[in-house]
């Protein structure tokens, strides 16, 4: 074939790319069957649909020839045995919260979020362009895991309580349901921090098991109906400022992929990543409007709170990095990361959304 005829047939830029590389991928690469367990239930569809939007975006991306089949929490293994599955090699990959297997090691907790951390943008500029992955993968790969950053539920919620929180001393005793490293901080507060899969939840409010339990936000929040049985709604979580899911990957399996496939699940991880941010930002709104309407007794953590919660949160960093040299390592160059970060924050952002936000409560915009 002569070359105009060639231009002409193949066409330019995204056309051309789709009629050459999709045939390239069919007839090159080999047929790779995954399966993805996720932490969540189906019916959080924000934060258990990512691994939906990662398996659809690769399934494309290759013509059909890497599959990777999405399973809810429960249908493989339990919610908070995702990672053991992977380690394991019982599955190729799972969807989790990376804070979930502190008690596998402290050091876990960076995956997702620490107490009075980084926000979800400074989160993911850390992973991405301040050497974050490149320090958790090396922890990660002590338990046989590579993982990819799959999603970001922005700042969390504080939860909700059955009987009003005023001061610090009002947390003396309360069982709460609580994810990560924070259980530990606030334990240090008299809180009686309890580890329950996100589908367990409301009957332990419920059945009083526990007095309080914080999930995500009011997207979430809402579908799990914990207004009904609790009805004191704190804000904001200072143990989650930016919340990052991960995909984690059986090391061995993703050293087994083709350099072309690990590129294309990178991307679609990176499409989980910024699509989950996108929806919980959409959604939160209006579903905060409905639980206020309906009731719930929507309040600020106070100063005093704060200030005792973050005074413990320096504690146990400090005796944690004293016994485990991987947390002491990545909690100094998150430190120091969130340092400029918040130099910078400061200067823009917060300032141009504290004028908005005075703004539409003076009814200007």
């Amino acid at each position: 074939m002569k070359r105009r005829q060639f231009l002409k047939v193949a066409g330019t830029g995204a056309a051309a790319a789709g009629i050459i590389a999709s045939p390239a991928i069919a007839q090159s690469y080999p047929e790779v069957k995954w399966r993805v367990t996720s932490s969540f239930p189906k019916s959080l569809d924000t934060i258990y649909g990512a691994s939906e939007v990662l398996s659809k975006a690769v399934s494309e991306a290759t013509d059909g020839k890497f599959q990777i089949q999405v399973f809810a929490a429960g249908e493989i293994v339990p919610a908070l045995q995702a990672s053991d599955a992977v380690t394991n090699g019982t599955v190729e990959m799972c969807h989790t919260a990376s804070y979930y297997y502190v008690g596998k090691d402290p050091t876990f907790a960076f995956g997702t979020a620490v107490p009075f951390g980084l926000n979800t943008r400074q989160q993911n500029a850390w992973f991405y362009h301040g050497g974050g992955m490149d320090l958790l993968n090396e922890f990660y790969k002590k338990h046989n895991i590579y993982a990819l950053p799959g999603g970001n539920t922005g700042c969390q919620m504080g939860g909700w309580f059955r009987k009003e929180i005023k001061t610090a001393a009002d947390l003396q005793g309360v069982k709460m349901r609580i994810g990560g490293f924070a259980g530990q901080v606030m334990s240090k507060l008299g809180v009686v921090p309890q580890q329950i899969g996100g589908g367990d939840i409301y009957p332990a409010l419920e059945k009083g098991t526990i007095d309080a339990a914080e999930w995500v936000g009011p997207a979430d929040d809402e579908k799990l109906g914990f207004n009904k049985v609790a009805p004191y709604y704190y804000y904001p979580g200072w143990w989650e400022g930016g919340a990052a899911l991960h995909f984690f990957i059986n090391t061995a399996k993703w050293e087994g992929l083709p350099k072309v496939y690990k590129s294309i699940l990178t991307t679609a991880a990176g499409l989980a990543n910024v699509d989950m941010t996108a929806k919980y930002d959409a959604r939160n709104p209006a579903a905060l409007k409905r639980l206020v309407g309906g009731g719930a007794q929507l309040r600020p953590f106070s100063q005093e709170i704060l200030e005792a919660c973050l005074k413990s949160s320096r504690e146990v960093y400090a005796e944690t990095s004293a016994k485990n040299p991987d947390f002491k390592k990545i909690y100094e160059a998150m430190s120091a990361f969130r340092g400029d970060e918040y130099l910078w924050f400061q200067i823009a952002e917060y300032s141009f959304d504290n004028f908005l936000i005075r703004a539409r409560a003076a009814n200007q915009l």
